[in-house]
Formats: C-alpha cells, structure tokens, sequence
C-alpha cells in the first residue's frame, strides 16, 4: 500500500481541517450530512475500503466485519472507545483496529466536574428559573444545594480520564477515593491524595459522589447494578461521562424517583439515543447529550490522530494506536 494512496472511507463528517488534511493525503471519500450510515452503506464501505473511518455511532460487528472486501486492513476509529467494534474478529480476518486515546482527557473530565457542579449546586433549576420569568428574588432557602468542598469524591475507573477528575476534584477540596483494576503507584496516589479501595461495595457505600471513568467491557456491564445502587447514601449523587451501560439505568431511574439517590448527571446512556423518558422528568437529573470530548480542539486532535495512525500504516508500519483484544 506503501506505493499508492490507500482509499479511505470516513462514516461522518469531521472537523473541516480534518477532512481537507485526509484530503490531501489519501483517497478519502467523505459524507456530505451528518447522519450515521445505515448498515448496508457500512457493509458497502467495508467492501470497498483499504481503510474505514468509524465513529462510536457505527456498529462494527461480526456480522458486518464477515461482509469486509479483501482491501479493507485497517479499521481507524475516530474515539477512544471501541466497544462498537468487535476487535477480536477483526483480529481474525487480518484487520488492524486503531483509536484515538488521550486526546479528550481535559475535555471531558471538564465536564465531569460540570456536572458534579451542576447536580450539586443545582444549577439547571436555576437556569430554568430565569428562563421561565418565575425568579422573583433572593431567597435565603431557595436553590440550597450542597458545598463540594470536603465531600468523598468516588472515581470508578483511574486511567487518564478518572486521574483528571481527581486533580480537578482536589482543587475543589473533595477527598477523593477511587476503584480500579489495578492500584496506581504509591507516588501517583500522593499526587492525587487518592485512597484505594479494593472492594466497590465498600467504596459506593461511603462516597458523597460517584464519578464513572471506565471503560465498557464485558466486566464493567451494569457494574453499578442495582444491588449496587442501593448501597449508596440517599444523599450521594452518581455522574457518568464514560460509557451508559456500565449502569443499569432502569434501576437508577427507579431510585431516583423514589429519592434513594439524590441526583445523578448522565452525557451517556445505556441504550444510546434511547433515553428512558422518566429520567428526563426528574428536576434532580442532568442529562447531557454526550458532548463531553465536543471541543472544538479535542475533535480536531483526535481527528490528526486518526490521520497519523493511517498514513503510518499505508508507510508499511503498525499503527502507533493500534489496539488489541488483550487491551480491552
């Protein structure tokens, strides 16, 4: 491929300069809306690709994957993630998987404390408040939320992104605790001033707030279950910027509703679009519209990203992004 420009087959549109860079490197086909492709143009473009360009919208099965051309070597995901795609088979027919890891660290750990802040402070029914014409004042009870200063910041997931929050949450005077799959060096903890628990139980049990940083795997699928949910204080609060279905959100909606969580701040959601409609009714829920990495500097990172881990592979070279299944 090394002698040629590879055709590369991008599922949605990106950033502008991304795509006028793809543009000049490669034979890039490019969308002309924003919609994701339906499953038989992925299957059309997996059939006529060297390389394809996914995004989190598109699922990459195995069933799709048993449809890829002879051409197709190289699937380079533009995202950290890559739950939407089934590596191991890919692995199977010869085709590298790629992705675009920690480029979006800031970005959404920003978020993370945008809706810590948000749920905490109550900021949506505030904003709702002026926007309706209702504020009438001051008050000295209206809008009490709570001080983060001294809280227990839980973190479920300690790489880039939980470690982020942890920095962000220290400077606002949380003691911050965390569970992983494996503990961080002693010096790191120092750093962060984070406790580590090896049980989650115990962990979900104490904490004011739970972050969600993990990953979604087979292992972390409804880790926040509703055994789980319900050892949590009626007074914690659960934020989630990483992956929907590491929570089971029918239990979380139920719990709630009859005020055994105080609150909750979602970007991501179990079933996708698919929002269950009772959370959105709550006045102690935040949902966002998974727009925690949407920066205009982190989506053009992750799309240069993208560009190197293609242009090192059709130079003959492994992709220095390339994922395995052994990683997931």
């Amino acid at each position: 491929m090394a002698s040629e420009r590879p055709t590369v087959v991008v599922t949605r549109r990106l950033p502008e300069p991304v795509e006028a860079r793809m543009g000049e490197l490669f034979d890039v086909r490019l969308r002309e809306d924003d919609t994701p492709m339906s499953r038989e143009a992925l299957a059309q473009a997996m059939r006529d690709a060297d390389v394809l360009v996914p995004t989190i919208t598109d699922r990459i099965d195995a069933g799709l994957i048993a449809q890829a051309g002879p051409r197709l070597r190289l699937i380079a995901n533009y995202g950290a993630g890559v739950d939407h795609i089934d590596v191991e088979t890919a692995r199977q027919r010869g085709i590298l998987v790629s992705n675009t890891p920690g480029v979006m660290t800031d970005d959404t750990a920003d978020m993370a404390m945008a809706l810590i802040l948000a749920v905490t402070r109550r900021i949506p029914e505030g904003l709702a408040a002026m926007q309706s014409g209702e504020w009438q004042g001051w008050a000295p009870t209206a809008f009490l939320g709570g001080r983060l200063a001294g809280r227990r910041l839980g973190i479920l997931g300690m790489g880039r992104i939980g470690q982020a929050v942890a920095r962000r949450a220290r400077a606002f005077g949380c003691q911050v605790h965390y569970h992983n799959r494996r503990q961080l060096r002693r010096e790191i903890e120092e750093e962060l001033g984070a406790r580590y628990w090896e049980s989650l139980d115990q962990m979900v049990a104490r904490v004011d707030i739970l972050s969600i940083n993990c990953p979604h795997t087979p292992s972390t699928f409804h880790l926040m279950n509703a055994r789980r949910l319900k050892l949590m204080k009626p007074e914690a609060v659960i934020v989630n910027t990483s992956r929907g279905e590491v929570i089971d959100e029918n239990a979380l909606t139920r719990m709630l509703r009859a005020g055994e969580i105080a609150g909750a701040g979602l970007d991501v959601y179990e079933h996708g679009t698919g929002v269950n409609p009772r959370l959105r009714e709550l006045k102690n829920v935040v949902l966002l519209p998974h727009m925690g990495s949407a920066t205009r500097e982190g989506r053009i990172e992750m799309g240069e990203k993208v560009i190197l881990n293609v242009k090192t592979f059709a130079d003959g070279h492994r992709p220095p992004d390339q994922v395995v299944p052994a990683m997931l």
